[in-house]
């Protein structure tokens, strides 16, 4: 009988890390997502302008987590380069948070999307949202424990994009018969924020590429497979939303989409009835799940490379060769994630616990930037097959994009920005009880 291996090994194509990737930014927020950037853009142009920043911006980060990537290659990603720029204890706070609120927090709320969407194909009652959502959760969770391989992921992936695409044909459909986009019921004012907010949600819209770094160890090609599946995929992601933005404006006009409540809703029943409404219920679970999916796969691997520090916690920091992945971490993280699936049906106020996680976020998203830099001081001899081209330029200007995406999150969130930051504390002080990390 072969023994578990103790560290992932080389495995994985640059393709699949073009789809999980794809499958952790894409998700049910896109449909939501434009008529928030509407309400606060103020124009057309400046709508197509914030997501063409967006995508910028996520470009420069990548570039610069690449490097990174490429340089200090880890199951744990991110978490590991944090650790080596700026110690144990940093390293630590960034896993707890992806562990008790950010990457649970996320498959619990896409798991209410699931329900939300599906007890509308298949009414379940007044608690069929929940029971969707838990049967989701756990059905996805379980999935991951086996070796389900690349084809799986991908076949999600392409329903997902299809389930885009076929906004874009509403959209087309539209404009192909000369109708003019849907008349507003009453002007709307953009939001005080502005141009600052509405690229608080570009950016919330393309979160979660960051989380492909858990994969760093895993992809063959250890030199360039992790830039250029980052540059594709944060590529074809732009030119996606582009389409989806220009979809929604055709069909809907800047005031219908920036006061729309449902704007996808919307524009299918434009272009193809009513009954359309169900292929978008369908359109949207599968963008939801293929953002669970992609979670538990990135989300345990964090997990699974703080707790293999951590003496008491070792049992999750296993990898096990059979199913390729951390099998305990898996588990600990689904049985997080279904608590909070309890605890949103009780007390309805889940999506708060979420959103208020957004300048922690950027917290991290910061540090990882300037880690960079203080790591080409720090390491100089490291071997970098990937640098950042244009540098200090690109991390810089990352740096600074990130800096004033907290301060507007800070402003929109207000309030949350301290519980968030209550969360840190509570992680800080568990790191003595847990005990003195190993080599």
């Amino acid at each position: 009988m072969t023994e578990p291996s103790a560290y992932p090994v080389r495995s994985l194509t640059t393709r699949y890390v073009v789809v999980v990737t794809i499958a952790m930014v894409i998700g049910a927020g896109i449909f939501k997502s434009p008529a928030l950037v509407a309400a606060n853009a103020g124009s057309e142009t400046a709508v197509y302008l914030l997501w063409l920043a967006g995508g910028f911006i996520s470009l420069m980060g990548a570039l610069c987590y690449s490097e990174l990537a490429a340089a200090f290659p880890h199951a744990g990603g991110d978490y590991h380069f944090l650790e080596r720029a700026w110690g144990r204890r940093f390293a630590f706070l960034f896993a707890w948070a992806r562990f008790a609120v950010i990457n649970t927090g996320a498959i619990a709320l896409l798991g209410f999307v699931i329900g939300d969407y599906m007890n509308r194909v298949i009414d379940l009652g007044a608690h069929g949202p929940a029971i969707y959502a838990f049967a989701s959760v756990l059905g996805l969770s379980a999935l991951k424990l086996r070796p389900t391989g690349e084809a799986g992921d991908s076949g999600l992936v392409i329903i997902l994009v299809v389930g885009l695409l076929v906004l874009v044909a509403a959209g087309a459909k539209i404009a192909l018969s000369g109708t003019p986009p849907l008349a507003p019921g009453a002007p709307y004012m953009p939001g005080f924020g502005g141009i600052g907010y509405g690229l608080v949600f570009v950016l919330l819209a393309f979160g979660g590429w960051t989380e492909s770094a858990t994969l760093s160890s895993e992809v063959k090609d250890g030199e360039r497979g992790m830039v250029r599946a980052l540059v594709i995929a944060i590529s074809l992601i732009t030119g996606l939303y582009l389409l989806t933005a220009w979809a929604m404006l055709r069909g809907l006009g800047l005031d219908g989409l920036a006061g729309a409540d449902a704007p996808a809703a919307d524009l299918m029943a434009l272009a193809f009835g009513e009954s359309a409404g169900v292929v978008l219920a369908l359109a949207v679970v599968a963008a939801a799940v293929t953002s669970v999916n992609a979670t538990i796969i990135v989300g345990a691997r964090t997990t699974y490379a703080a707790a293999a520090r951590l003496p008491a916690l070792s049992w999750l920091g296993r990898w096990n060769e059979t199913t390729r992945s951390p099998r305990n971490a898996i588990l600990a993280q689904g049985a997080i994630s279904l608590a909070l699936v309890g605890f949103g049906a009780a007390y309805r106020g889940f999506e708060t616990l979420v959103d208020y996680t957004a300048p922690v976020y950027w917290v991290f998203l910061i540090a990882s930037g300037m880690a960079l830099i203080r790591l080409r001081m720090k390491e100089p001899a490291a071997a970098r097959p990937f640098r950042v081209p244009l540098y200090p330029l690109v991390p810089a200007l990352f740096i600074l994009s990130s800096g004033a995406m907290l301060v507007s999150a800070i402003l929109y969130v207000q309030g949350g920005a301290f519980f968030g930051l209550g969360v840190l504390v509570a992680g800080l002080a568990l790191l003595p009880v847990l005990g003195r990390s190993g080599r």
